[in-house]
């Protein structure tokens, strides 16, 4: 479902088109979960353009000439040439001229540069990625310096085995959930949510349908702490737990910024983690941990592609409330068809992260069934 505009080889979607797309990824959601028991469900839309704060563009080489490209999904022989990109945010659209006239003008910025990424914030900032199938050397960095300069963004350049940081290697986002400020550290490799104003109202909607929850919360896949900074208030402690070690860093760093002291966080997969609570071993990194002096309530997961693992599904029993944020209808259908033996789905809401592609972000708050024999 491209809603993109095949015939002149645009990149850019119709807005026109934006809430029919909205409406049949609310009818393929509401088909595919038919058989299982859900409230009425919520619907939060995207703005119809500028709405992505991070994209990558390969670079392609005509005569003495790089442009921005992009394949179409499937085809990968020849890109297509693309002037501007009204998917991405507005500060990307107004970097992407100037970069490029920069690019053409100079011969050491432009050899064998393949690749571009752009990654912005609601707050405004920018860092800029140039990628490039070759040695960078001094003479580089002393044009990449002058053009941070120009362009008033940060600039990295990478090429195989070298990473050279002009300024500072992330970007600090604000993000506004349920009328607070949050202040995020995001760095150029580390996962962040692409749609800042929905990442917002996924933020706030977690916090709202929490909010009466109390006890302690666990937290599975916390990232850099995008969920766990504005859940914390709900929660009396929070034990959270991450296995990317940029995504760790980032969380610590976030958590310090803000100054939210009731969580712990711990680098462990969750995998282990269910070990660690079902006592089958101790952990070293857990010395200093009494998990048995959480009440814990609640716990909050945000997997990958895959869904939860069979262990982790059987961990979440031990809840009363668990809030699912999945990024895959179909596993999440799996899921939740073993978790409804024992729970009731208290909310469930799409999120358009991804507008005009077949990609959903679903939100799911269930609350065991406390049955009468």
């Amino acid at each position: 479902m491209t809603l993109f505009n095949k015939s002149n080889k645009s990149a850019n979607p119709d807005p026109s088109q934006y809430q029919n797309q909205l409406k049949k990824k609310l009818l393929t959601v509401k088909k595919q979960f038919e058989n299982i028991a859900l409230p009425n469900i919520e619907v939060f839309g995207s703005e119809p353009i500028h709405y992505r704060l991070r994209c990558e563009f390969k670079i392609w080489h005509e005569g003495n000439l790089a442009h921005y490209a992009m394949y179409h999904p499937g085809d990968y022989k020849k890109p297509y040439i693309i002037e501007d990109f009204t998917v991405a945010s507005e500060l990307i659209n107004s970097l992407m001229p100037p970069l490029l006239s920069a690019i053409n003008a100079s011969d050491i910025l432009r050899r064998r540069l393949f690749s571009v990424e752009f990654l912005t914030t609601l707050s405004g900032q920018a860092l800029i990625t140039l990628l490039y199938h070759r040695p960078l050397d001094d003479i580089w960095e002393a044009e990449a310096v002058a053009l941070t300069k120009t362009l008033a963004a940060d600039i990295i350049g990478r090429s195989r085995k070298q990473k050279i940081v002009l300024n500072k290697d992330y970007v600090t986002e604000t993000l506004n959930v349920a009328g607070k400020d949050y202040h995020y550290q995001q760095i150029e490799t580390g996962f962040t949510q692409p749609n800042g104003r929905v990442n917002e109202k996924m933020l706030s909607w977690a916090v709202d349908k929490s909010r009466l929850f109390g006890g302690d919360l666990l937290e599975l896949y916390c990232g850099n702490g995008n969920f766990t900074l504005p859940l914390a208030q709900n929660y009396k402690r929070v034990f959270a737990t991450e296995i990317a070690k940029v995504s760790v860093n980032s969380a610590l760093f976030n958590l310090d910024k803000n100054q939210i002291n009731n969580v712990e966080l711990v680098r462990m997969s969750s995998e282990d983690i269910t070990q660690a609570l079902q006592k089958v071993r101790p952990f070293r990194r857990l010395k200093q941990i009494d998990l048995d002096n959480y009440k814990f309530s609640t716990v909050f997961v945000d997997p990958p592609r895959a869904g939860l693992d069979d262990e982790t599904l059987d961990l979440l029993h031990r809840f009363d409330n668990i809030i699912y944020i999945s990024c895959n209808p179909t596993t999440l259908h799996e899921n939740l068809s073993v978790l409804t033996k024992h729970y009731d789905i208290k909310h469930f809401s799409i999120f358009d992260q991804f507008p005009y592609t077949p990609h959903v972000e679903c939100g799911t708050v269930l609350n065991r069934r406390h049955d009468h024999h």
